[in-house]
């Protein structure tokens, strides 16, 4: 090779390394949304702070043992759906509070029996909401 066809050669891959960038900047993306479909909003939920919320959760060690035995109750059972396994466990002096939706009344009584069996009865308060799905 002589010495001019060397020059070409390096400036064509930085030229051709740029074209191609380019190229794939004008290659338009999809939308995240679908036009019709409004965007979640759980702005009157969030608001809604009657009940304990998972950020008042203690941190003392049987608390958070309590609750670490119900969240894994939880997490073994693969019949509940990604809403039930989602729920707020918040255990505040020996007391369990349940928040947050579920698919179906029978999520909601299976959690209550998880927590029931963990914390007693009458340690537990079940504030699950049932939100079927669209």
């Amino acid at each position: 090779m002589n010495g001019r066809s060397f020059k070409s050669l390096r400036l064509l891959l930085p030229l051709g390394s740029m074209v191609f960038c380019v190229s794939l900047m004008a290659i338009p993306t999809p939308q995240s949304q679908d036009s019709q479909q409004t965007a979640p909003d759980n702005t009157k939920t969030n608001k809604d702070q009657a009940g304990p919320t998972a950020d008042q959760q203690k941190m003392n060690s049987s608390d958070r043992a309590v609750t670490q035995k119900i969240r894994k109750a939880i997490h073994e059972d693969q019949s509940l759906s990604t809403y039930a396994h989602n729920i707020k466990v918040i255990t505040q002096d020996g007391k369990v509070t349940l928040r947050g939706p579920v698919r179906s009344e029978e999520e909601k009584s299976n959690l209550e029996a998880k927590a029931v069996s963990v914390a007693g009865q009458e340690n537990v308060t079940n504030q699950l909401d049932v939100t079927p799905s669209k």
